[in-house]
């Protein structure tokens, strides 16, 4: 029994041992004496600590970014498009993909019924950024007129980031 418990009790002080390993001996309170010098770790306030995820352990560990989560599309360009074809009822809308899809409608003063797949594919405001497909009843539109609703959908995602003030 006595080589038991020893063994038992070695197990159990080296478990507490590489526990105590693991502490860093700083306080995260950067008031306290021997306060971390680190920058990431003194940016970001008193009373809070940050986990790095440049090494081994913060890759393993750290905060991953789900891709079906996260939204990368321009929010201007979205809401413009919006705003812009606001007379053609939609029948479907991602977010996480950028992709709107209407139905046919007629633009305001027009005959003709359109219906539009729009496609926003970078968070940048720019140009690249968009893709719109026109059709009408009786096939694609032009160039020229999928040429001025992209413009318009441009200007106005572009008047409503400088009234957002983010210019």
């Amino acid at each position: 029994m006595s080589i038991a418990r020893t063994l038992r009790a070695g197990i159990l002080s080296g478990s507490f041992l590489a526990l105590a390993a693991c502490g860093g001996g700083q306080s995260a309170d950067p008031s306290a004496v021997g306060a971390a010098t680190d920058p990431a770790v003194s940016a970001i306030g008193p009373g809070r600590s940050a986990i790095k995820t440049s090494g081994t352990l913060g890759r393993l560990f750290g905060k991953k970014i789900d891709p079906n989560v996260s939204v990368h599309v321009n929010k201007y360009i979205w809401n413009a498009a919006l705003d812009v074809l606001n007379f053609l009822p939609i029948e479907s809308i991602d977010p996480f993909t950028g992709v709107i899809v209407t139905g046919y409608g007629t633009p305001p003063g027009g005959g003709r019924p359109y219906r539009a797949t729009i496609y926003v594919q970078d968070p940048a405001l720019d140009a690249r950024s968009l893709n719109v497909a026109l059709q009408s009843r009786g096939g694609p539109v032009s160039a020229d007129t999928v040429r001025a609703v992209e413009d318009a959908i441009l200007t106005r995602a572009r008047q409503m980031r400088i009234a957002d003030g983010k210019l």
